[in-house]
């Protein structure tokens, strides 16, 4: 079982919204609780970027390209953190991943595409 599953992509037309979500399935929730988690992105033929990032004690930060359209948010409970993107734009197509350190480990999930269309 992955250890972190994103979900939520999609082809969208732009303007649109979609919501992503991560779950770490198979990590305790009291560790989970301390856990920075991250989304980033990678489209084609680019390297892969931060997006946008939550601390155990819910401190955002996001990416001047996605500030003001993107909000992140976690349900500590489901081990899960979202990804909620309003007002997309063409630029933001790219597999989207969540990730978390591991003690000086990155951990990443499989990735979720998210198409945006002009």
């Amino acid at each position: 079982q992955e250890r972190l599953v994103e979900s939520g992509g999609g082809l969208v037309q732009g303007g649109g919204s979609l919501r992503l979500s991560c779950k770490a399935p198979r990590m305790i929730l009291s560790v989970y609780n301390t856990k920075t988690m991250n989304w980033y992105r990678q489209a084609p033929g680019k390297q892969r970027e931060s997006v946008a990032s939550i601390t155990s004690g819910r401190i955002t930060n996001y990416s001047d390209a996605v500030k003001g359209r993107f909000t992140i948010s976690r349900d500590n409970s489901k081990r899960t953190v979202y990804l909620q993107m309003n007002s997309l734009k063409p630029d933001d197509t790219g597999v989207y991943y969540c990730n978390y350190d591991d003690y000086g480990t990155p951990v990443w999930g499989q990735g979720t595409q998210v198409t945006v269309s002009s």
